[in-house]
């Protein structure tokens, strides 16, 4: 008995992203970082540019996708790290989810970027409050992770506002 699969347009359309994500990843992965648990979160900048050509269901399979074949490549699927970067991506794509609507005048891409930075640090520390260190006091270490998390929302932000220039026209549904 064989089975046929036939990918749609917008499954290979999916893939692509994906792996352009997955590659970041990879490459960040390799990165070394001055503080531990700080990385720039390249792959978010397709995230985005996903988010605005083509909406926010296509955005959050190709993060999706990107958490979990990056977590089994790097050899951190279902470990601590894997969590952390499945919390702070679920916690980011639903702030995506609801800032996509607010008036771009204020929120484009780099606003966007920011505010899902924000979330995702905020759901890995409550995972590490939660989870992993529970009773640790990291307020302490708040003002760092917070401005870490403005500076690669910030450096991500424009960077996917200069791709979502340079590239096609956007999503209908969302202009940047």
């Amino acid at each position: 008995m064989q089975i046929e699969l036939h990918a749609s347009e917008e499954d290979r359309r999916v893939a692509v992203l994906a792996a352009a994500a997955i590659g970041l990843t990879l490459a960040e992965a390799a990165i070394p970082l001055p503080i531990p648990g700080v990385k720039p979160g390249l792959a978010n900048i397709v995230t985005l540019v996903v988010l605005y050509r083509h909406g926010w269901r296509m955005a959050a399979w190709v993060a999706g996708l990107r958490i979990v074949a990056g977590a089994l490549a790097l050899g951190q699927f279902l470990t601590p790290a894997f969590v952390l970067s499945l919390s702070g991506g679920v916690m980011s794509l639903l702030v995506l989810a609801w800032a996509i609507h607010l008036p771009t005048r204020w929120f484009g891409p780099v606003g966007l970027s920011v505010l899902a930075a924000f979330a995702h640090i905020g759901a890995q520390l409550l995972v590490v409050d939660a989870w992993l260190m529970p009773g640790a006091s990291l307020l302490a270490l708040m003002p760092l992770f917070l401005a870490a998390a403005w500076i690669t929302g910030l450096g991500n932000g424009l960077a996917a506002a200069q791709l979502l220039k340079s590239t096609s026209r956007p999503n209908p549904e969302v202009s940047p």
